[in-house]
């Protein structure tokens, strides 16, 4: 069973993004728990940008959003699964403390989504993985849905260009290693 089935069987939105890699799962995976998205120019402005109302309206101040943000909900030989709560669409993205597997799991109320954010490493040969990057977002209230929905579809693109980034980063980091 995959991890987001224990994590996140249920959902409203997702999306998933691929990219084959010269390496092994191990490493895939490694290069993955250690990416930062700041490393990426591109995407550090794409996140300067969406953060811009908050920070003009002074209701955020921590640093830019960063994989650091998610909690680590699982690794195996072949994924890491991350979760994030929170109300996605505030300038600050409402984030809410989910210090453990359990918390992330156990029953959050209010208008807030969870999310869960998923790569897996699938072997195609002795040299070459497949990376494959999962979203999903539920959301926890009928009103957290009806804020969400508008805001899902105009990051949407942009979440896949983020997605996309990453991986392609990824995949340059590895190769550049072995």
């Amino acid at each position: 069973m995959n991890t987001f089935e224990i994590f996140l069987p249920h959902y409203d939105f997702s999306e998933h993004h691929a990219i084959i890699i010269r390496g092994q799962a191990s490493d895939i995976l490694d290069a993955v728990a250690a990416f930062r998205v700041q490393n990426d120019p591109l995407v550090r402005q794409i996140i300067r940008l969406r953060e811009l109302p908050g920070r003009l309206m002074k209701r955020l101040s921590a640093p830019p959003l960063d994989l650091d943000d998610f909690t680590l909900l699982a690794r195996t030989r072949h994924a890491l699964t991350y979760g994030l709560v929170g109300a996605f669409w505030h300038p600050d993205y409402g984030l809410r403390s989910i210090p453990s597997p359990n918390t992330f799991m156990a029953g959050q109320q209010g208008d807030l989504c969870k999310l869960v954010l998923g790569f897996t490493v699938v072997p195609i040969s002795k040299s070459k993985c497949r990376l494959i990057t999962e979203t999903r977002v539920l959301c926890l209230s009928d009103k957290a849905r009806q804020r969400f929905t508008p805001y899902w579809f105009l990051i949407r693109p942009i979440s896949g260009l983020l997605r996309s980034r990453m991986l392609w980063n990824i995949r340059r980091i590895v190769e550049l290693q072995s």
